[in-house]
C-alpha cells in the first residue's frame, strides 16, 4: 500500500503512512516533543497534524496494538472491505501526550478513536452501534465534496458565536435562520431570542422602570419639581427597536466580515448531509455539508385553552407591542413572568400575577418567595393556585378587552376578571419538531423536544452536533450558548492561543438614552511566564468599584485567563465583558464594539 497522510518531514513532528501487516489497514507514524509542557507552537503544530492525518483518510483510527476494542474495530472495517488508516499511540514517541491532544480536540479520553470522512465517530461501542443502525454505512458512502464544511441551523448567540468561530478557523461557513411569525404575527431579525425578545430588550425595559422609581427617590435627594411626569410607552418601545434593529444589523454586518454565508430561510434536513431551506416565499434551496450544529432554541409556550392563541400574547410579542397593554394579567410564575410583571408595574399598570403552585420553581424557595413579598409591596397583585380555563375577547382595540376565567387548584372554585392584556409565560418549547431530525435518525425527547448530546455536543449521530436552549439537561442561559458555540467550533476545527487583552465596550443601559458609546474600557494584564494569571485589572464604567471588589478575591486565588474565558458571564452586565475578551493590544486589531 502506499503512504496515506503523508507530509514533509518538519522540525516538530513528521507523519508518514506505512505499509499494515495485520488487519489490512495502513499505519501512519507521528512523532512530537509532547503537548503537556511543550511551547504552544509546538502544540498546535501537533493539532495541524492530527487534523491532517483526520481529514486526509476516509478512515482514521488511532489505535494501541494491545487493546481489543481497538482490534474489533480493523476487524470490524476488514469485513466492510473498508481501507482504513491507523496510528498506533503505543508505537510513537510521545503516544502519551498524542493521546492528550485527541482528548483536547475529540474530549474522548480513550482508544480507539475513530474518525470518519472527518466525523467523529467515537469509540468501540459508537462505532459498532453506527454499523448496526446504518449510520457508518452512509457516513462512508458521503462523498468529501460538500457545499461547506459546517452549516448552522439558527441565528441566535449560540449558533453566531459558533459559525463565526468556524468561520475565523478557516472553514467554510453558512447560518439558516428563520423566525417563524408568533400567533400575533410577531417576528424579528438575526440574533436569536436574548437579542430581540429576551434579555437585552427585557434589560432595557428594566431600566426604564428603573428611572421611574430614581424620579420618586429623587425627592428625597433634593430634586424639586412640580410637573406630572408620566410613562410613554410607545415612545420607549420605539427606542429599545431601534437599538435591537441595530444590533441585528450589526450581527449580519459581522457574519458578512468573517465570510460566512447567512440565508434567511428554514432550515429541514433531507439526508444525513443535505438540508432543505426554505424561505418565506416558499422558495426551496438545497445545501450539503460536512457538520451540522442545531442551535435553534426555544419559543413561549400556549395553554391550550380556547382563546390563548387568538387573544394572548407572550414575551414574544410584549418587546414591540406598538400599545400600552394597560391593565395586564400574567400568566405563569416562571422568572420571565416575574421580569416581566414587574416593569410594567413599574410603569404605573395595573399588574396581577395568576400562580399554578409555587414562585420561581426550581430556585431556592426562600429567595422566591421574598422577591415575591418585595413585588406585592410594589404594587403587582398575586393570585396563587388558579389557572387559566377560557379567555374572551370583549372588545377589539389597543388595547381591548379579555375576560379570563380561571379555576382553583384546590377545589371547585372559578373567578373571572377582565384585563386589557393577557401574557402568558408558563415555559418554553424547543424548536426541533420541525427540523426533519426523524430522516436523519437524530434522537431527541419526545416529551420535551430536547436532544440528548455527549460531552462534546454531539448527538447519536456523529457529524450533527446541537448547543443552547435545545439541549437536554443544560442551563438554558445565553453566555453558556455562546461560549459552547465557541469551543464546540475549536474542538471541530482546532484552536488557536491568545494572550493579554482589552477592549472598550457599552453599557447596556446608556445605549437607549444615546450616551457615549466605546468610551468605557476593560483591560486585564496577564504573566505569560506564570500560565498568563492575571496581575492587572482595568475598568473604566459603570459600577466599576463593585465589579473590581469582585475580581479583586479571583486575583487573590490566582485567577488566570483561561479562568476567565471558562467562566460564564451574567448577562447582560458590564462586568460579564471580562469573559470575553479576545483582542491583544500588541495585535493592534480595533476594540470598538458594534453588538451586545
Amino acid at each position: 500500500m502506499g503512504k496515506v497522510g503523508a507530509v514533509p518531514n518538519r522540525r516538530l513532528a513528521s507523519v508518514r503512512g506505512v505499509p499494515a501487516t495485520s488487519p489490512p489497514g495502513r499505519r501512519a507514524r507521528l512523532s512530537s516533543p509532547g503537548t503537556s509542557h511543550q511551547p504552544s507552537e509546538a502544540r498546535e503544530e501537533m493539532r495541524r497534524r492530527l487534523r491532517n492525518l483526520i481529514e486526509g483518510n476516509r478512515v482514521m483510527i488511532f489505535s494501541k496494538t494491545y487493546c481489543p476494542h481497538s482490534t474489533r474495530v480493523k476487524e470490524l472495517f476488514s469485513s466492510l472491505g473498508v481501507d482504513y488508516n491507523v496510528l498506533e499511540l503505543d508505537r510513537v514517541d510521545d503516544g502519551p501526550r498524542v493521546q492528550d491532544m485527541l482528548t483536547e480536540i475529540t474530549n474522548q479520553k480513550t482508544v480507539p478513536n475513530i474518525f470518519v470522512n472527518k466525523v467523529h465517530v467515537g469509540g468501540c461501542d459508537r462505532t459498532f452501534q453506527a454499523h448496526h443502525n446504518g449510520l457508518l454505512q452512509k457516513l462512508l458512502q458521503e462523498s468529501s465534496a460538500n457545499d461547506y464544511d459546517l452549516i448552522v441551523i439558527g441565528g441566535g448567540s449560540g449558533g453566531l458565536s459558533c459559525a463565526k468561530e468556524a468561520a475565523i478557523l478557516g472553514k467554510k461557513v453558512m447560518v439558516l435562520d428563520f423566525v417563524v411569525p408568533s400567533p400575533q404575527g410577531t417576528s424579528w431579525g438575526l440574533g436569536g431570542t436574548c437579542v430581540n425578545v429576551g434579555c437585552i430588550p427585557k434589560k432595557l425595559m428594566h431600566q426604564a422602570a428603573l428611572l421611574g422609581q430614581a424620579l420618586q427617590d429623587s425627592r428625597k435627594f433634593g430634586w424639586e419639581y412640580n410637573q406630572q411626569v408620566k410613562h410613554n410607552w410607545e415612545t420607549m418601545t420605539e427606542a429599545v427597536q431601534n437599538h435591537i434593529g441595530s444590533l441585528n444589523w450589526s450581527y449580519r454586518l459581522s457574519l458578512r466580515e468573517n465570510g460566512v454565508a447567512y440565508v434567511n430561510a428554514y432550515g429541514e434536513f433531507v439526508d444525513l448531509h443535505k438540508i432543505k431551506a426554505t424561505n418565506k416565499k416558499g422558495q426551496e434551496t438545497y445545501f450539503s455539508a460536512s457538520k451540522f450544529v442545531i442551535a435553534t432554541g426555544e419559543r413561549p409556550r400556549y395553554l391550550g385553552i380556547q382563546g390563548d392563541k387568538e387573544y394572548c400574547i407572550t414575551s414574544d410579542d410584549l418587546f414591540s407591542l406598538p400599545y400600552c397593554p394597560g391593565k395586564t394579567l400574567v400568566v405563569g410564575a416562571s422568572y420571565v413572568a416575574l421580569e416581566c410583571a414587574g416593569f410594567l408595574a413599574g410603569f404605573g399598570l395595573d399588574v396581577t400575577v395568576m400562580v399554578r403552585s409555587v414562585l420561581l420553581r426550581g430556585f431556592d424557595q426562600e429567595m422566591a418567595e421574598k422577591v415575591g413579598s418585595y413585588m406585592e409591596k410594589h404594587g403587582v397583585k398575586f393570585l396563587r393556585k388558579f389557572v387559566p380555563l377560557m379567555v374572551q375577547q370583549l372588545e377589539k382595540g389597543s388595547p381591548g378587552k379579555l375576560k379570563v376565567l380561571a379555576k382553583s387548584t384546590e377545589g371547585p372554585e372559578t373567578i373571572e376578571d377582565v384585563y386589557n392584556t393577557v401574557l402568558l409565560a408558563i415555559g418554553r418549547d424547543s424548536c426541533t419538531r420541525k427540523l426533519g431530525l426523524e430522516k436523519i435518525g437524530v434522537k431527541i425527547n419526545e416529551k420535551n423536544g430536547k436532544i440528548p448530546v455527549n460531552d462534546m455536543e454531539q448527538t447519536n449521530v456523529p457529524h450533527i452536533y446541537a448547543i443552547g436552549d435545545v439541549l437536554e439537561g443544560k442551563p438554558e442561559l445565553t453566555p453558556v450558548a455562546i461560549k459552547a458555540g465557541k469551543l464546540l467550533a475549536r474542538r471541530l476545527f482546532g484552536a488557536s492561543l491568545e494572550k493579554v487583552y482589552h477592549t472598550l465596550f457599552w453599557p447596556l443601559e446608556w445605549t437607549v438614552a444615546g450616551r457615549d458609546n466605546n468610551t468605557c474600557y476593560a483591560k486585564i494584564i496577564c504573566n505569560k511566564f506564570d500560565s498568563d494569571r492575571v496581575i492587572g485589572f482595568h475598568i473604566l464604567g459603570p459600577n466599576a468599584g463593585e465589579i473590581t471588589q469582585g475580581f479583586a478575591a479571583a486575583m487573590k486565588c490566582g485567577l488566570t485567563k483561561q479562568l476567565l474565558d471558562d467562566t460564564i458571564g451574567i448577562h447582560p452586565t458590564c462586568g460579564e465583558v471580562f469573559t470575553t475578551l479576545e483582542i491583544t493590544k500588541s495585535s493592534g486589531l480595533d476594540v470598538t464594539q458594534k453588538g451586545c
